[in-house]
This record gives C-alpha cells, structure tokens and sequence, in this order.
C-alpha cells in the first residue's frame, strides 16, 4: 500500500538502462517517503531479473512469468499493471519514456483514471497549496518537465488520483546500485488472476529489430553541433575533432530540423540525452530542450559568436568567436601536442 512501483523493460532476459536509472530515482523517493521500492516484470523466462535488480534497492519484485507476455503487446501488459495497482495501490508509478512506456503508460493511467505526465526530466518531493480550495497537499510528487515548446519548465502534481503516474526518457536519471549485496522478497503473480484470455487476441508471429550503430549515449567526451553551425558542410570538421578526441558528434534539434546531422544524433527532450565527461556545444544557443539532454555532463565547453548565449550560463568554459576559426585551431593544437 502507497509504495512506489517502477515498470521493468526487459529485452531477452535484460533490464533496460531506463528501468535501472528509475529504480535508482524510485529508491531515493521511497526513502524519503519512507516506503517500499517495488519492481513489475512482465515478460518470459526471468529468472534473472531480480539479481539484476535487487542490488537498486527493490523490496519487492512482482514477477509475472508466462510465455504469452513476451514479446511486449499492449492489453495483456495494460490489464496486469491496471489489475496489479488496484490491488496494492500504489503512491507512484514510473515508466520509462521509450516506445513501449508511451503505449502502456496512458493506457494504464486512463483506466485508473490516475493521470500522466509524460517526458519528465526530474522527479522530487515537495507540498501543494491549492489557494482557491483553501487546502495544503504534503509529500507530493514534483512531476518535472519543459513545456510551451521548451519555453518554460513546468512543475505538475497530482493531489488526489493514485498513482502519480510519470514517464522518463532514458539517461535523464542517474544509474547507481544501492547495495550488491541487498535482497529484496519476489512475489510470483499467478498470470490468469490479472490477465483475461481474451488479452492474448494478437500473437506476435516475427520480430526485427536493428540495434543503433551509434553510441553515442555512452560515449565520454561528446562534440555537439547546433543551427549556429551553418550547413552540414561544416558539421564535417566536428566529425574531425570528434576522431581527433576520440568522441561521438551530437546535433541539437535545430541542427537536424535543418538537415545538417541526422535525427539519431539529436540531444534533447527530444532526442537523447547523455552525461558525457566532455561536452562541447558548437554553435548551440543553448534553448530548455536542449540543454535538458545535456546539463548533466561533467564538464561543458561552448563555443559560440554569441557572449550572451544561454548555454554559457551553464558551461564550465566558454570561448566567443566564430566555430570555424576555433574548431580547425582546437585539432590543430591537439594533434600537435598528443602523442
């Protein structure tokens, strides 16, 4: 009752990195709750999901293990979360904003009637006054998102539909293991009490699936391009510094809305979003969206014509000029001084 509850993407026997990095936020929230930090997987043959998970802090691993639940489809999932929640009434909900979240996510909330705000980019603790009922809402969740195009940050809560239902997209939450060694209890759920038969009308016959070639999410040092750049032609000498550093080139939206890089390496609320050691901004405004995929790098470098660009708000160095004068002299200077 009133625990917190995180939804497991699971592909061939593997928690997702989004699930883990939620599990990571979902313990701290149930600490300061006070409460328990539950897991749903729902999938077959998992046998090895809960050493993969426990080790976050999960209390409690609710395991639904049936032939028929995998791969993914949306009603046979939809009836075992909506069944699960209104059994053990869930305070929070959390899932991760990929395909698969934004499919099962507001199908749940609609039938619990709950609510669900989409694409967080944090998640916190914190009291509600509602002046106009004269009331005061303690220990809500703080849903946390860029709104109005990016414009503004919006803080959502919801006082009185259960579960706080969000979604986050992956890399926004920070992956770290609360203990190697903790156990949580795993609650084997009896399928069929949850999941009608007639859930099971569409069987998936063949799946394809082509792994991204790029890594960028996982790359250390990151060389990002915006509009500033100026053509795709010039995107090329950020390539150049890239296998100079031995790095990733990411694009901001504005880059790729105008064909400069593809969208596969857009950074952003929508696109990526990454914690690279190394982040250089070239040519980047430094708009909400943006700066959501990447202000957790541990260290960012702007380059830009602008002095009063938003991005050097928030970066650690910040050199004015033009990216075509800086970038070539910044390769030319490493390759002279690296071995």
């Amino acid at each position: 009752m009133n625990n917190i509850f995180v939804y497991l993407e699971i592909e061939d026997g593997v928690v997702g990195d989004v699930s883990l990095e939620l599990l990571t936020k979902g313990r701290s929230l149930a600490d300061q709750y006070k409460c328990h930090l539950e897991a749903v997987a729902a999938g077959y043959q998992l046998d090895k999901v809960a050493e993969q998970v426990f080790p976050y802090g999960v209390d409690v691993l609710h395991v639904a293990d049936d032939r028929r639940l995998a791969p993914y489809t949306s009603l046979p999932h939809t009836s075992l979360l909506v069944n699960l929640f209104k059994q053990e009434q869930p305070q929070i909900a959390l899932m991760g904003a990929t395909s698969l979240g934004r499919d099962l996510g507001p199908r749940v909330s609609s039938a619990l009637f709950s609510g669900l705000t989409a694409d967080c980019t944090a998640l916190e603790i914190g009291n509600y006054e509602d002046k106009k009922a004269g009331k005061i809402y303690e220990n809500l969740l703080y849903q946390i998102r860029p709104a109005f195009g990016g414009n503004i940050v919006a803080t959502i809560v919801n006082p009185d539909c259960r579960p706080q239902m969000a979604t986050v997209r992956e890399g926004v939450m920070k992956k770290q293991i609360k203990d190697p060694k903790y156990k949580g209890k795993i609650n084997k759920l009896d399928v069929s009490k949850y999941v009608a038969d007639s859930d099971f009308v569409m069987e998936v016959i063949e799946r394809h699936m082509e792994k991204s070639k790029l890594n960028i999410k996982g790359s250390p040092i990151i060389i990002a391009g915006g509009y500033g750049m100026g053509s795709a032609d010039n995107f090329k000498m950020l390539y150049d510094l890239a296998d100079t550093l031995g790095g990733e080139v990411g694009a901001s939206r504005a880059a790729v809305d105008a064909g400069f890089a593809d969208h596969e390496r857009q950074i952003g609320q929508t696109g990526i979003t990454v914690r690279p050691k190394l982040y250089i901004a070239c040519g980047i405004s430094g708009q909400i969206q943006h700066i959501a995929g990447m202000q957790e790098s541990a260290m960012i470098i702007a380059i830009n014509n602008d002095p009063k660009a938003p991005i050097n708000a928030i970066a650690d160095y910040v050199i004015t000029g033009n990216v075509e004068d800086v970038v070539p002299k910044m390769i030319k200077y490493y390759k002279s001084n690296s071995k």
